[in-house]
């Protein structure tokens, strides 16, 4: 049923009937299981595994400098535990603006890994604040991927790409 409520206001709000806001968003469609890191956290405490959540192809357009991609609908826990063997490192994980990486973090928690956080805002959020991304050339890049049209009103700078 929150999922319900959330997508009306999702709609309502590209249709213009309300504009709501990413805390308003988190606040209806996550559970707040996975701790969030802020942007200006996160931008002070470099020495973390970032992790993008969102689907390759998003990746390509833009990403935070380092980022591993492990996608959604392709994660796979057995894949990442291999390549990131230590459960006490730090990891944030992130996507747009922090609903998918949100349960990506739980399935990080549940597989025992101890210090696990939700980029609040995702990436939107970063590039809002004036954050850097780069593409799959490692080129700096203002250009990112909005997911959709729908999910786009929430990145203020920059260059929406669907």
């Amino acid at each position: 049923m929150r999922f319900i409520k959330a997508l009306f206001l999702l709609i309502s709000s590209s249709l213009g009937f309300a504009q709501i806001t990413i805390p308003e968003v988190l606040n209806k469609l996550n559970k707040k299981t996975v701790p969030y890191i802020t942007v200006s956290e996160l931008k002070e405490n470099q020495n973390v595994i970032l992790l993008d959540a969102r689907e390759f192809k998003e990746y390509h357009v833009s990403h935070l400098q380092n980022a591993v991609p492990v996608g959604f609908n392709t994660f796979d826990i057995k894949k990442t535990e291999t390549a990131l063997p230590d459960k006490n490192a730090i990891i944030v994980v992130y996507c747009s603006i922090g609903v998918r990486s949100e349960k990506i973090g739980e399935k990080l928690l549940k597989s025992g890994y101890k210090k696990v956080y939700n980029l609040y805002g995702g990436i939107f959020e970063w590039k809002n604040n004036d954050g850097k991304t780069i593409n799959s050339n490692n080129v700096l890049t203002d250009s990112v991927h909005t997911y959709n049209k729908t999910w786009s009103v929430y990145l203020k700078k920059g260059i929406k790409v669907y």
